[in-house]
């Protein structure tokens, strides 16, 4: 049966993401209405509100509340503040046919407070706070490294109250196998051909509620970690008490260096099969705990692959072989950023990220046709763009060179400029080419993050002529995909940046807020600074379903999220203990259900809580629903950045 098909897709294209084996029983939900008395909401992000920032919550209802007024309510009842409700700013679905903004961006003052509306339909907020951005946000970072330390595969794991043994130990002698061919579900017939080579494979972080671990998922992640460390320090580098991500990132970087063999130049990219066939038990057939699959079933035939998991090996052929420009330009970012972070205290470990990250990056198939190489089958994460991918690894390339002490012998491009050039030229190539700003900051495109980075390295480097691109035209392409989220913005009621009923709406609005920020910081302009936080309380309970998209991250949050762990350990399965700082896919334009033996209902009795709150999108938090309420590492990545902005305001740290 089904229990972990995705589907991803982003304006303009709608893809699959870690498609399971059996039907899929997906509800198409028609936007009817709710057959209730009237009735109203307030919503509101549920982490808080930094002091000085803007202040926005919602105000949905039933009927028109025209005339209606809010007070602003401290935690001993009395009113703060009292306005008058904002305009109508659309509608929601048939049954909440108004929804009105509360703004309250003047009170500063730090407390516990809730809010209470006085009109046609009363209604009421749960409490929020408005505090500093670090006393809002620094539990967050904290979650979200939570969240990837329970991730971990391998015998370097950490015991927590959700993990109490190792995974996959076996990986540590993993066989290597040829890609085959499979069809669009993942299928593959007959069986693996073995290359007759075994690597170690352990460690690495889960992709999401599965056990397969992906190249495509975890240099994405790696990279948007390392960013944070480097440029916030004090919130997710060696200054934070709580939220110090350098550990975790570097458990990422270990093992992306396993998939790369420098001495033989030789990629491999997946562990873990996600379909099998009749013959093959594979990973999304099973629902157990982690620690189960090095001995399960006796290891028989049938569950072979449960046991000692295949890695794959680039499809493109063995030493030497091109490398696809996506995962080329993703893994040189990352084990650049490694020479950045450890070259002073680990230098050999940092040279060789560096030789890696140059040699992969030449390998990089700068011309491709058909598929891009992202993971097996190509369905689950059907990825386009890769220019993007090779402007992030030049320019973390040039970061690494610049200013560099003594380099490892043998570097093929010893010298920064080399790598601006490189940068600028595929920066250019992306905002001349068929996918400009077609998308915003995600595992599909990380321009938001490669165009920032990019105009502090011309900065930094003097600002040079010549190059094929300008900081001008970085801007502009920025402030072309963040002007394209505001329109987006100005036709939903809750001005959320990216479609609600669209795979992957969580990660989105973390990532938006992440470039607002940028934005604001590289030009001074406050055109995008008020977006940056309202888009990041959307998918933290400012909502149309008031919840936030983020384990333990507010009032209400995702209790029963497609995530086998997170399923199995919790009793009752809708917890305590929580995963917490899980961002899962969000809203979408349908739910799923597909069940598998050992999958604990959740929630226990079958109640739909959010399905009155459906409209222009729907939400579930069901086990089964995988298209809403499935985690991931590539979806939480953009969070941690996110909240790091909010406290800090600015980077401290020196790319």
């Amino acid at each position: 049966m089904v229990r972990d098909a995705s589907s991803r897709g982003d304006a303009g294209r709608f893809s699959s993401r870690r498609l399971r084996t059996g039907v899929v029983f997906a509800q198409l939900l028609l936007f009817v209405s709710v057959a209730c008395a009237q009735s109203a909401f307030v919503r509101v992000n549920q982490m808080g509100y930094v002091s000085g920032a803007s202040k926005r919550a919602y105000l949905m209802s039933s009927a028109a509340e025209t005339g209606a007024t809010f007070a602003l309510k401290n935690s001993s009842g009395g009113t703060i503040f009292s306005a008058v409700i904002g305009s109508n700013l659309g509608s929601w679905s048939t049954g909440y046919g108004f929804v009105y903004a509360l703004d309250f961006s003047s009170v500063v003052t730090a407390g516990i407070y809730s809010i209470a509306v006085t009109g046609p339909v009363a209604a009421s907020s749960p409490s929020f706070k408005i505090d500093t951005g670090a006393n809002l946000y620094a539990p967050a970072l904290a979650n979200s490294l939570f969240f990837y330390q329970n991730e971990r595969d391998g015998p370097n794991y950490i015991a927590s109250s959700l993990r109490t043994a190792p995974a996959h130990v076996n990986d540590q002698s993993a066989k290597v196998y040829l890609t085959p061919s499979a069809n669009s579900s993942g299928r593959f017939s007959g069986d693996l051909t073995p290359t007759g080579a075994t690597i170690d494979a352990s460690g690495g972080w889960w992709d999401a509620g599965d056990y397969l671990k992906f190249v495509q998922t975890e240099s994405y992640t790696v990279a948007m970690l390392l960013a944070g460390v480097r440029d916030f320090p004090n919130q997710m580098g060696a200054g934070s008490s709580s939220g110090n991500f350098t550990s975790e990132a570097k458990f990422g970087l270990d093992w992306l260096l396993k998939m790369w063999n420098d001495n033989s130049q030789t990629f491999y990219y997946q562990v873990g099969i996600g379909n099998g066939n009749g013959k093959t038990i594979s990973d999304h057939d099973l629902w157990r705990l982690p620690q189960m699959d090095d001995t399960y079933q006796g290891c028989s035939s049938l569950y072979r692959y449960i046991c000692n998991r295949p890695v794959f090996i680039n499809t493109a052929g063995g030493a030497g072989a091109k490398v696809s420009p996506n995962l080329a330009g993703r893994m040189a970012a990352a084990f650049a950023m490694c020479y950045h972070a450890y070259q002073a205290s680990n230098p050999t470990y940092a040279n060789s990220c560096l030789l890696s990250a140059e040699h992969i990056f030449d390998l990089a198939n700068t011309a491709p046709s058909g598929n891009l190489l992202t993971v097996i089958p190509f369905s689950f994460y059907p990825e386009t763009e890769w220019r993007d991918d090779l402007e992030l690894g030049a320019v973390e390339l040039y970061f690494a060179l610049q200013g560099a002490g003594t380099l490892p012998t043998g570097l093929p491009h010893p010298a920064a400029s080399y790598y601006l050039q490189q940068a600028a030229q595929w920066a250019n190539a992306y905002i001349t080419g068929p996918n400009d700003a077609a998308d915003t900051l995600n595992l599909y495109d990380v321009t938001g993050l490669a165009h920032y980075e990019l105009y502090r390295a011309m900065t930094l480097a003097g600002n040079p002529s010549g190059l094929a691109t300008t900081q001008a035209a970085l801007l502009a392409d920025l402030k072309k995909q963040l002007d394209k989220a505001v329109t987006q913005g100005n036709a939903d009621p809750f001005g959320f940046g990216f479609p609600w009923n669209t795979y992957d709406t969580t990660s989105h609005g973390a990532g938006l807020s992440v470039m607002a920020a940028e934005y604001t910081y590289l030009t001074g302009s406050n055109a995008y600074a008020d977006y940056a936080s309202r888009w990041l309380g959307n998918i933290l309970g400012a909502n149309a379903w008031g919840t936030s998209l983020i384990v333990g991250d507010g009032s209400t949050f995702p209790l029963c999220m497609q995530h086998q762990v997170a399923n199995l350990i919790p009793k009752p399965p809708n917890g305590p203990p929580f995963l917490s700082g899980a961002a899962v896919e969000g809203p979408n334009s349908i739910t799923a259900k597909g069940t598998l033996s050992g999958m604990v209902a959740c929630p226990p009795n079958g109640i739909d809580t959010f399905a009155q709150f459906n409209g222009k999108a729907v939400y579930k938090d069901f086990v089964q629903s995988y298209s809403t309420v499935e985690p991931a590492i590539d979806l939480t990545a953009s969070s941690p950045l996110a909240f790091a902005w909010q406290i800090a305001g600015s980077p401290s740290g020196t790319p």
